[in-house]
Formats: C-alpha cells, structure tokens, sequence
C-alpha cells in the first residue's frame, strides 16, 4: 500500500485507497479537464471536493501544502516517476503527465507532439482566461458593474479566440485531427460558455459552424460524460 504520509494534504482528506491517483477538484471547466482525462485512460483514482473560494478548504494549510496557488485541480499519483509519490498541480501540466504516463492522447514525439501541446498552451493563456471574464462580467459579480467596456473587451476577444478554433476545425473532425488533450482542455470552456455563463448568444456560438458539433461529439463520449460531474455537482 503506497504511504501518502508525506503529504498534508491528506490529513485533512484522507485517502480511503491510497494506491489510487487522488485527485482534489471540483467540476468547473479547469476541474473537469482532470477528472475527463482520468476517465480517458481508465486510470484508478479517489477524488475530494474543495470547493472553490471557500477559505475552509483552499486557503488550509493542507491544501497549500500540495498547490501553493489555492487553485483546483491538483493530484498525488501514488505510482510517480520512478514508483515515488508524486503530488501536481495546473490542469494543463496534469493532462501532459497523464498522457505520458498512459501514452494516450498525446503524440509521444515528432511534430504532432508540439501541435497539440500549442493547442494546450492557446487554452491555458488565452481560452480560460478570457472566457472566465466573461464569466465574471456577465453571469457572476461583474454583472452588477454599469460600465460595461470590460465585458465588450472579453466578449471581442471571445469571439476572436472562436474564430481561431472554428477554423481550425474546419475539415477536422477534433483540433489536432485525433482526439487528444487539445480538446480535453479547449472544449470543456468553450461549453461553459452555454451551460455556466449563459453567454452562448453574447458571444454568438451558434454563429461559427465548426464549433457546435465539435463539443456535442466530445460531450457525447462516455468518459466526458462521466468527467464532466465529477465530483458530482450539489
């Protein structure tokens, strides 16, 4: 049995089987990009909800303790590299460790390695900030505030950013052509536009063909069926 005493962390949520991945999350689009990718690959895993802006749980010492930026999700693989423990945080950096610990959903070497890891990198530095603006600008506190030059300046950039992925999915069935982690990573977020911030008609989503069929195929597969209310939504 794998000995996770050297992590805080689960002092404060123990793990009842601690030879399984251990995954602290909740389903909001970064989250959902674990628990998916977990899903993917068949791999064991345990998983604890933290609940996002409650200083009872991301702001304890015991979460600092795996993920010093207070952010979900973060993981400890009790089989690491080299058989040790290890514990990560970051969505994108979880979804290259488990595509290289498993060799799914991302190409091991050559040019398509580096295209889909551009399209990881496009969702973490564009995609997830700029929709999460809108989230906040329209559907959450942001909405209260009369200037609304903010919210048009994410909205633009929103429909830019859909513009970049409508075209790449022209005559592409994923982003990269095969399923990978690029659309693990892009089309949770481009769906939250719709199901979370309500903004699917702000930012007018019905308007770049590509993009409509492309999140129903991905919705549609049963381990994003699985991933996307896990842990499960109250």
């Amino acid at each position: 049995m794998a000995d996770l005493s050297g992590f805080p962390i689960t002092d404060r949520w123990p793990a009842q089987r601690p030879d399984a991945i251990q995954l602290y999350s909740l389903p909001t689009p970064n989250g959902v990009k674990a628990s998916i990718m977990l899903e993917e690959c068949a791999l064991d895993y345990e998983v604890h909800r933290i609940s996002i802006g409650d200083p009872e749980d991301q702001m304890t010492p015991e979460y600092l303790s795996l993920n010093p930026n207070n952010k979900i999700p973060a993981l400890i693989d009790p089989n690491g590299p080299g058989g040790e423990p290890m514990g990560l945080w970051e969505s994108g950096a979880i979804l290259v460790y488990l595509a290289d610990k498993t060799g799914l959903f991302l190409p091991r070497e050559g040019a398509a390695r580096y295209h889909t890891l551009q399209w990881l990198m496009f969702q973490m530095g564009g995609v997830g900030p700029m929709f999460g603006q809108i989230g906040f600008f329209h559907r959450y506190k942001g909405r209260e505030i009369e200037d609304k030059r903010p919210l048009n300046r994410y909205v633009n950039e929103a429909k830019r950013l859909l513009g970049v992925i409508d075209r790449q999915l022209d005559g592409r069935e994923w982003i990269t052509g095969d399923y990978s982690i690029a659309d693990i990573a892009i089309a949770p977020w481009v769906r939250n536009l719709r199901t979370g911030y309500e903004a699917a008609e702000l930012v007018g989503l019905d308007d770049f063909a590509n993009i409509g069929p492309w999140v129903d195929r991905f919705a549609a597969r049963p381990a994003v069926e699985r991933g996307l209310n896990i842990p499960p939504r109250q």
